[in-house]
């Protein structure tokens, strides 16, 4: 691919879009550092991989699609995966945490 210029009005939301993921990501790892217990530590770091990863990619899929002139949504197979495998892990480590508990 070779260096093209990207238009303002897809430069600027891809940039929003990546700080946000990334602040997303920071904040769930903050919070399963900062939680007190297993059960707890679960929410954070799912909601920051699921809607990090999700914001992440939707500027992936903007930038690829202005770079290439065309429409690009694998990136949007990616996030459907990642949206719905990080619950069903958080979902099975709890149900794993609970019988332990036992």
């Amino acid at each position: 691919m070779t260096a093209t210029a990207l238009s303002l009005w897809i430069s600027v939301p891809a940039a929003v879009l990546l700080i946000v993921g990334g602040l997303l990501t920071l904040i769930g790892s903050i919070g399963l550092l900062r939680m007190p217990d297993f059960y707890s530590r679960m929410h954070p770091p799912t909601m920051g991989t699921t809607l990090g990863t999700g914001s992440v990619l939707i500027a992936s899929m903007l930038v690829s699609s202005a770079a290439l002139h065309r429409p690009v949504i694998h990136e949007l197979l990616i996030t459907l995966f990642v949206a719905m495998t990080a619950p069903v892990t958080a979902i099975l480590l709890m149900r794993a945490g609970r019988r332990r508990a036992r």
